[in-house]
């Protein structure tokens, strides 16, 4: 169902050739290490303030939550304005609002209510800024190094989701929440300072014929008509739900099953992390997946949920997240890209908003489930539950694909190992 691309696979580090890729890449990962910084202190926080892993589970969906209302609208000002002064513009908000949660936590005025606010507008801003953050990567390269790019992107959020929750975890039991936030509040400086060197002439910027042209419902119908779009957008969505709110059930395991406080979060979503940034520059050099790899990854990618939902003790634990970091990032990657690819370049922003709101919509309503479930069920249970709720969801997105591309599952004969499974058609 899913096509090969008919240009040559590009190196993983081609899109460095590029000058405005290597400035935007080169400080990203300032901003990537700043927002798990944060991420990290804000739900240990609410953990300290409350108690409660359901609590946790619903900032979480609060910070998720605008995506789900907003991000189409996000892809329409994508589309409709220059990315790079709306990047400019959602880089000092998120810098405002991080402070003044500083400033807050840091005087002891902080309070649950705070939190819950705060997440809600950092949110808003994510559904306009990740739209516009995802598209704003193909202005950068020529088509020829977008494969690049999109993955080298993924791999420094990665770098970022691998310092900064080690570094909150540190930062935390020498100073406190307050200063992780301070600290996420500064990493916006250099963005900013890229987003303003950038030779604005070397940008490859489609032409929009007017305003009137961007029509949030014509995207919804071009996201229908295409199922190479439409399915594995359903597919990230459904392991979204669960996967997205990861660091929800490993606070909860830090705190009641490994008793290792903060730092021991931090640990775990930094060994998360390590096959993350595997993934990611896995993905980076074969990125535009065919059915049969989307499916295969997220298989795989469910078992591991569910062995390390089952497993007894922190080091089987451990290893088994490694795997789930890599097929995590391995599998939305190489949807981000399938789906952008997939998409003509002056649809991008709106169909990333489309994405978005699956894939974080879906995050932000799982959030209180799977805080609910770690709270009233244990740390593990819903790591059980997202792998077979994605077993099933690959299954049956699978077999629904297979059937209206006409293809089936066959055993060929290998002359020198036996047998082995080959997609072909009816």
């Amino acid at each position: 169902m899913f096509r090969r691309s008919t240009t040559s696979a590009p190196s993983t580090f081609s899109s460095l050739a590029t000058h405005n890729f290597r400035l935007f890449i080169s400080t990203q990962v300032f901003a990537y290490t700043g927002g798990w910084v944060q991420r990290i202190a804000q739900d240990w926080l609410v953990l300290t303030l409350t108690g409660s892993a359901t609590a946790v589970g619903i900032t979480v969906a609060l910070q998720f939550l605008p995506s789900l209302l907003f991000s189409p609208y996000g892809g329409v000002i994508a589309d409709r304005y220059p990315k790079r002064r709306i990047m400019v513009c959602t880089a000092a908000s998120f810098s405002t609002l991080a402070g003044l949660l500083a400033v807050l936590t840091m005087t002891g005025h902080v309070q649950v209510g705070h939190v819950y606010v705060l997440a809600f507008l950092t949110g808003t801003v994510i559904s306009i800024d990740n739209p516009t953050r995802q598209s704003f990567v193909t202005e950068l390269v020529p088509l020829e190094h977008m494969r690049s790019a999109i993955g080298l992107n993924s791999s420094i959020f990665q770098v970022g989701a691998l310092l900064g929750p080690a570094a909150s975890g540190l930062l935390i039991s020498a100073y406190g929440p307050g200063f992780s936030f301070a600290i996420n509040a500064i990493s916006f400086a250099p963005p900013l300072v890229a987003l303003l060197l950038m030779r604005t002439s070397e940008l490859h910027i489609p032409e929009v014929k007017s305003r009137g042209s961007v029509r949030l419902r014509e995207t919804f119908g071009y996201v229908r008509g295409r199922p190479t779009i439409l399915w594995p957008m359903v597919l990230a969505g459904c392991f979204s739900f669960f996967t997205i709110n990861l660091a929800v059930t490993l606070a909860a395991y830090a705190r009641t099953v490994a008793v290792s406080g903060a730092g021991g979060y931090g640990f775990l979503t930094s060994t998360v992390a390590i096959g993350a940034l595997a993934g990611g520059l896995l993905a980076a050099r074969r990125p535009h997946a065919r059915l049969r790899t989307l499916s295969a990854t997220a298989a795989v990618l469910a078992v591991l949920e569910l062995s390390a939902g089952l497993a007894d003790g922190v080091d089987v634990f451990s290893v088994l997240l490694v795997g789930i970091g890599l097929c995590t990032v391995t599998l939305f990657t190489s949807v981000n890209s399938t789906v952008q690819l997939d998409t003509h370049r002056a649809m991008r922003g709106r169909v990333m908003g489309v994405y978005l709101l699956v894939f974080m919509g879906a995050g932000a309503v799982g959030g209180p489930v799977v805080g609910y479930v770690d709270q009233h069920l244990g740390a593990q249970a819903g790591l059980v539950l997202a792998g077979g709720v994605g077993l099933i969801a690959t299954a049956a997105i699978s077999a629904y694909l297979a059937r209206l591309g006409h293809l089936r599952l066959t055993l060929r004969p290998r002359p020198s190992y036996g047998w082995s499974v080959a997609v072909v058609h009816r």
